[in-house]
């Protein structure tokens, strides 16, 4: 199993976490109730005040950083399909003998590039398409050189640039697709969940119990929801929010190349 598709396997276990927290949040308020001053009670709401607020802002954060990072993957599969057709396109400047061949391996390499991304959350299947792509990015650029002696000057104007933009876009989605949130964040997320988990049951000691359980209920529901988005908005290829309809524009581009 891949590291993406673990990262979605505590969720359930950070539902309960809540939960529990919450609870002995509770038990902690009911004990201290009725020994608690009310000078106590307002400096306890000032601190979790600042602790909400403190929470609000990491959420906020944290889900606009994982919303950018999608946006830019999505716009890098279309700039990649773009690089893919306009290289295929400039490929009419080379000698007829030539672009036979080219073409062919245009196609085994569109192929291969959408496979790169079909396969995820599989990664050894994807780095093996992605090998597999590499190889035949080598062959394109060193049969397009070679056929470029043949070819007048300017064609090599057009052709060396829209090459080297197709090569240059599989690295820079190689690093998107491994950069997420980091680690020490989430950590740092999920600690503040559970401390505000405390602060809530707490906050309900005393309460009557259906609306006390509904209360805890619907915190760690939204609470497990809204890390799940974030990190299913960080793992596109992964959970439900998808990258896959983007994918469109590749294929687009391999069933242009007649």
């Amino acid at each position: 199993m891949s590291d993406s598709a673990l990262v979605f396997l505590f969720l359930p276990g950070l539902f309960v976490c809540i939960l529990l927290f919450v609870w002995i949040g509770r038990w902690v308020g009911a004990q201290r109730s009725r020994e608690e001053t009310e000078r106590e009670r307002v400096g306890l709401v000032t601190v979790e005040t600042a602790i909400y607020a403190l929470l609000g802002l990491m959420i906020a954060f944290t889900f606009s950083g994982a919303t950018s990072r999608f946006d830019t993957r999505r716009a890098q599969t279309v700039q990649e399909a773009n690089a893919i057709g306009t290289a295929y396109l400039r490929l009419d400047l080379l000698p007829a003998a030539a672009q036979t061949a080219l073409r062919d391996k245009f196609r085994s390499y569109t192929d291969a590039r959408l496979a790169v991304y079909r396969a995820l959350p599989d990664l050894a299947a994807s780095n093996a398409h992605a090998a597999r792509a590499a190889e035949l990015q080598a062959d394109i650029w060193k049969d397009s050189v070679a056929a470029l002696r043949s070819a007048p000057p300017q064609a090599s104007l057009l052709l060396l640039p829209a090459l080297n933009d197709m090569i240059d876009i599989t690295t820079t989605r190689a690093i998107s697709l491994r950069t997420h949130t980091p680690q020490v964040i989430l950590i740092a997320l999920v600690v503040l969940t559970l401390v505000c988990s405390l602060l809530v049951g707490y906050g309900l000691a005393g309460g009557k119990p259906f609306a006390t359980n509904l209360h805890m209920l619907g915190f760690a529901v939204m609470m497990t929801v809204t890390i799940y988005v974030i990190l299913d908005l960080d793992h596109p290829r992964v959970g439900l929010i998808r990258l896959d309809y983007v994918d469109q524009a590749l294929e687009d581009a391999r069933a242009g190349m007649k």
